[in-house]
């Protein structure tokens, strides 16, 4: 397997992920320092939403031989954006109440200084994912810290999962050059694909299967 983006420079990357930051509209890349080390990028700075703090996180992610990010960004609300601890709380419970694809019943919502913790049990991965980003757009939260547990009702073999999802992305992206390795309920991709959709296809796709809670998305983009 050819993986060009392994023998990238730090400078390479580092001009890619300040240009990655600029690129995308959610994110105030003024304030927002990139260094680089051994592929692994560190984001350091503030941002006044916590949501703009994960946007930011995401496009170094998206950067070719980025191997790890460490996010130092701090949030710092404006005096306009503040809000109660209960506000907060009540806002996040309306949230996940008016996401139609979230058991809103069964998760709870604790929120301190601003940090939200989201508790409780669904079915799917991508509910636990889904459920974490309709409390990151809220203003006021500085953070989340997410506990839910995923506990299918019938779960099943790694081998079972495996088969599964490897007929998901057939389907979905058409190609059958992604290694699928399944330990637990977690998931690992490997391989090449041949452009950015197929990789969000085939990460979307891991997070619905049954059972999966964790997903590692190794794929290279190699058009």
């Amino acid at each position: 397997m050819t993986t060009a983006a392994a023998v990238r420079t730090d400078q390479e990357i580092q001009r890619d992920v300040l240009d990655e930051l600029v690129w995308d509209p959610q994110v105030q890349p003024n304030e927002i320092g990139v260094t680089v080390s051994d592929g692994v990028v560190t984001l350091t700075g503030w941002v006044d939403l916590y949501a703009r703090k994960w946007a930011a996180e995401k496009c170094a992610h998206r950067v070719g031989g980025v191997r790890a990010v460490a996010s130092d960004i701090e949030v710092r609300l404006p005096a306009a954006e503040e809000r109660t601890d209960a506000e907060i709380a009540i806002a996040a419970s309306r949230a996940l109440e008016w996401d139609s694809f979230v058991p809103a019943e069964r998760l709870d919502v604790t929120v301190a200084n601003g940090w939200v913790m989201l508790r409780g049990e669904v079915e799917y991965g991508f509910q636990r994912r889904t459920a974490e980003r309709e409390l990151r757009r809220l203003r006021g939260v500085r953070g989340i810290t997410n506990l839910v547990e995923v506990r299918p009702p019938a779960p099943s073999s790694a081998e079972q999962t495996r088969r599964e999802l490897q007929r998901a992305l057939i389907r979905r992206t058409g190609t059958e050059r992604i290694d699928i390795q399944v330990s637990g309920d977690t998931v690992v991709l490997r391989g090449v694909v041949r452009s950015w959709w197929q990789r969000n296809e085939a990460e979307r796709a891991a997070w619905a299967t049954p059972g999966v809670c964790e997903v590692h998305d190794q794929l290279v983009v190699a058009g």
